[in-house]
């Protein structure tokens, strides 16, 4: 009776599992599908909860507020996790962390809303101030549903406040603070946790850890969700196209640019764009192709490259402060400097070759040397680059086989002096 006792705890503890899912970059549309997936995976494997383990600066509300739903809503529990050491849950992972149904900390992490210095400069106050009420109130709903600090919840929205994982649990922002994954599912065992079906005491201990990655479509969104990538993208899409368009046939230029453009276009679509953003940098590019038809002595190009800048600048436009989502000025400074650099090599050279002296056609043989293959009295005829002419003689009397020096042209009769 005992052995088949025993036998049947051990399947009980083999059956008992914990699906594992990690976000370590920022929150996008990526991120709010990989944590849905995971809700339905653990769901399925009717596993005892769901661990996101977090490491984030931030991301887009509207994706945080997609993940926070999913969690609220979730029939699983839902751990969220700021792991490893180092790690923060800054702005939007705030958020994510305090929605979960039990919050957790490893140690040397921190807990926040670091609001980011946007790049578009200070937005209308107004509007700042409506969009900071609103994720005040969002916050505070999810701090009352999980029975948490709802002030300092408030003020890390608008005081921008930051602790740490000790601050934190003291001041009743989070749970627990575990180690690893193991310590974590230790401490959680036998908690309580209010799920929409009723409330769940946690059998955690012993459970079998599943982790979850991302699968290949999730990976390729994430990327595309960086808005660097989608910058790159799209000043690529826009050269290739613009280089096919000047040297028809290459192909090669025309098909990149194409991809490219596409791609840029589906990236753009899951960020925050500013289509003022977008025009200036369409812009830029018309002034730099005009500079090399037009002599504006750099206006042009100057016009450009500040439209250029304040474009990709305007590019991603942030509903509030409290979205730490932008392009780095590394990756502007970089676009700026080599469509700058291509320009002017372009200009400078359709200038030198505008100046160069002209070596086909009639204008070519003014200054050529030629030899006669007849006398000229002071008429005759001469070669030149292998061509035959029609000459006069403006010293008289050249005899034939006679280097002569082509002066200029008139009426197809090119006037010639002898050579000394």
């Amino acid at each position: 009776m005992n052995i088949g006792a025993v036998q049947q705890t051990g399947e009980e503890a083999v059956s008992r599992k914990a699906v594992v899912i990690s976000i370590d970059a920022s929150i996008n549309p990526a991120s709010a599908e990989y944590i849905n997936s995971g809700i339905r995976h653990a769901r399925e494997k009717k596993a005892e909860c769901l661990i996101i383990k977090l490491n984030t600066p931030g991301g887009l509300l509207k994706s945080t507020r997609i993940i926070v739903t999913d969690i609220l809503d979730s029939e699983i529990p839902v751990v969220v996790f700021v792991y490893p050491g180092g790690s923060q849950a800054a702005s939007a992972g705030v958020f994510i962390t305090l929605a979960g149904h039990i919050a957790a900390m490893a140690p040397g992490t921190n807990i926040g809303a670091a609001h980011p210095v946007t790049m578009q400069g200070q937005q209308d106050s107004i509007m700042n101030e409506k969009a900071t009420n609103d994720a005040a109130a969002f916050i505070r709903t999810i701090s009352e549903k999980r029975e948490r600090n709802i002030q300092w919840a408030e003020d890390a929205v608008r005081k921008s406040l930051s602790i740490t994982e000790t601050e934190a649990l003291k001041e009743n922002v989070i749970d627990i603070i575990a180690i690893s994954v193991q310590d974590l599912l230790e401490k959680i065992d036998g908690n309580e946790v209010s799920l929409s079906s009723g409330v769940k005491v946690l059998d955690t201990k012993n459970a079998e850890v599943i982790n979850i990655e991302m699968d290949f479509k999730q990976k390729i969104l994430s990327l595309l969700s960086d808005p660097n990538i989608a910058y790159i993208l799209f000043m690529i899409g826009i050269y290739g196209i613009m280089f096919e368009l000047y040297n028809p046939g290459a192909i090669f230029p025309g098909v990149i640019g194409g991809i490219s453009l596409i791609v840029a276009f589906y990236s753009l679509h899951t960020l925050p764009v500013n289509y003022a953003g977008l025009a200036l940098i369409i812009f830029a590019v018309i002034l730099f192709l005009a500079e090399i038809k037009i002599v504006s002595h750099g206006l042009l190009s100057i016009g450009g490259v500040i439209s250029l800048i304040l474009g990709s600048i305007m590019l991603i436009d942030t509903e509030s402060t409290l979205e730490a989502i932008k392009i780095s000025w590394q990756v502007i400074l970089v676009i700026v400097i080599l469509t700058t650099a291509f320009f002017i090599f372009a200009i400078g050279f359709g200038i030198k070759a505008q100046s160069l002296k002209p070596t086909t056609g009639i204008e070519g043989i003014v200054g050529e040397i030629g030899e006669t293959i007849s006398n000229l009295e002071p008429e005759g005829q001469i070669r030149v680059h292998g061509e035959l002419w029609n000459a006069e003689s403006l010293d008289g009397f050249i005899s034939q086989g006679t280097k002569v020096k082509v002066t200029q042209i008139s009426n197809l009769k090119l006037m010639v002096h002898k050579l000394t």
